[in-house]
């Protein structure tokens, strides 16, 4: 008996510890996270455990990204000149999970408005309710596994 409680306290430590390394977002964290100034998008990430990973600074845009402490998935926040254009991207590895943020945005009332390619030949599809736009992109190749969602302001 005590040798099933040993192994069932172990088991359920390592559920929630695979849990808890493995964050996955909401719709709604997603929207508040695009509201947030860089400054407090910073420390919403450090209150998450997310490490900075890279900054990059383009023509118009500001890009920051933090790695989750599993080093499974990285979320970004673009700032743009024109506030109106800033976004966040959150990137993951399973196509599992990918599956499970579709259901979650047809439930939510968003309609598949537009499918195509980006700059690197991923393919993506734009779901949009009202104004509120979002883009789930399919890696072109599998071995690199890295899909994404992007949240537009």
């Amino acid at each position: 008996m005590r040798k099933k409680l040993s192994l069932l306290v172990v088991l359920l430590s390592l559920i929630l510890s695979a849990q808890i390394s493995a964050q996955t977002f909401t719709l709604e964290q997603f929207t508040s996270f695009n509201k947030l100034d860089m400054s407090d998008f910073k420390k919403e990430m450090k209150s998450l455990n997310y490490k900075f990973y890279d900054k990059t600074e383009g023509l118009g845009f500001v890009l920051t990204e933090y790695e989750s402490p599993d080093y499974i998935s990285k979320i970004g926040k673009f700032e743009y000149e024109d506030k109106s254009d800033d976004r966040i991207e959150y990137e993951f590895k399973t196509k599992k999970e990918y599956e499970e943020y579709v259901k979650i945005i047809l439930a939510s009332g968003y309609k598949e408005t537009e499918k195509g390619k980006t700059i690197t030949k991923d393919s993506y599809v734009d779901y949009f309710k009202d104004k509120k736009q979002i883009r789930l992109v399919t890696p072109k190749d599998l071995k690199n596994n890295r899909y994404a969602i992007l949240v537009f302001k």
